[in-house]
């Protein structure tokens, strides 16, 4: 369920309107035009900064687009065919991916944007997020958009974001917005309980609210986490390892302002001690702690992307648990002490 004050719809007559249509028709055009479809290997030079194409959209039509109610625009599309193997990687149908993307339904607008200015929108099934960027901003991807095809290639659990698209429409007229897909982390089967940006960091790292006034839409910061984590030893180290690798590719490109996102689902209601212990059972859905316990042997991780919309795999009435996504844990409930927040943590990991 989301907060209606938190999302508003696009209809013809916002000022928005046109920038999404012309959104929708771009994508349209260069996701399904048969060039885009044509499998083939890529090539060096499908990096190149310079591999990007205009196309015009006049209103009446043309012989490459359609007709449209807006006014004429240009449209860019950056390392087309990169991106064409980046959702591939990324098991992303095309046709869903159009669907989501450019089907009869509005997306949807973040009424209040990020501390960088940029606007973000969402599709009406979650899955992806469409934020606009800077100029300054499409080069850095670009520039490091070799290394992360490299990356994600390598480490089919990376929990870096998911790219999709880059892009940029120019109305006449009007100024050049820049815009990238990506995947929305938190479009899960699971309703998401509470969710945090965590950037290893307590400078202004709170949102300063009250319990009352928080509820499952708001972002929650480093020191607004009040629980402890526990995960199976072997999962713990598999977490960490893939967050260290990850850390040195961004390392590696420069790359410093960067958040852990993370979601929490409680498998039922939440069962508080004296102690401010927080465990779930098996009430309605599986106690994915209790299966991940006795599954220390596991083989390595299937990844279950949540873009791809690949349904949860239940063995035995268990849920397949993946790196990063689906991950069971016991959250254990910390209350203050002297201002502080303090634990008595009773043996397994700490994350």
């Amino acid at each position: 369920m989301r907060s209606e004050e938190a999302w508003k719809d696009h209809k013809e007559g916002d000022k928005n309107y046109d920038l999404m249509l012309n959104l929708q028709l771009g994508i349209r055009y260069s996701v399904g035009k048969p060039a885009s479809t044509q499998p083939r290997e890529l090539k060096p030079c499908d990096f190149d900064p310079k591999e990007k194409f205009w196309t015009r959209f006049p209103p009446e039509g043309s012989k490459t687009t359609p007709p449209h109610h807006s006014t004429e625009f240009r449209w860019k599309d950056y390392c087309p065919m990169v991106f064409r193997h980046l959702r591939t990687l990324f098991m992303v149908d095309t046709a869903d991916y159009m669907l989501a993307i450019c089907g009869n339904e509005a997306l949807r607008e973040l009424s209040s944007p990020g501390k960088s200015g940029s606007s973000f929108y969402l599709t009406q099934d979650d899955r992806f997020m469409i934020k606009t960027v800077k100029k300054s901003e499409v080069k850095v991807l670009i520039k490091m958009l070799s290394s992360y095809f490299k990356h994600v290639s390598k480490y089919r659990n990376t929990l870096v974001t998911k790219f999709f698209g880059l892009h940029c429409v120019k109305p006449i007229g009007g100024m050049k917005v820049r815009f990238v897909i990506m995947g929305n982390l938190f479009c899960s089967e699971h309703r998401i309980h509470r969710r945090f940006d965590l950037k290893g960091s307590s400078h202004g790292r709170s949102i300063h609210k009250s319990e009352e006034e928080i509820d499952e839409n708001t972002t929650l910061k480093d020191l607004d986490l009040n629980f402890i984590f526990r995960l199976q030893k072997p999962w713990f180290r598999k977490l960490i390892w893939q967050i260290e690798q990850d850390c040195e590719f961004l390392e590696a490109e420069g790359i410093m302002d960067y958040s852990f996102l993370v979601g929490l689902h409680f498998g039922d209601e939440l069962s508080t001690s004296s102690e401010g212990s927080c465990t779930s059972s098996s009430q309605g859905v599986p106690n994915l702690y209790d299966s991940f316990e006795h599954h220390e042997s596991m083989d390595e991780p299937c990844l279950l992307d949540s873009t791809s919309r690949v349904p949860s795999k239940i063995i035995n009435n268990r849920m397949q648990i993946s790196l990063g996504t689906n991950m069971p844990a016991r959250a254990e409930q910390v209350l203050p002490d002297g201002g502080g927040l303090s634990a008595r943590p009773n043996g397994g990991e700490n994350l």
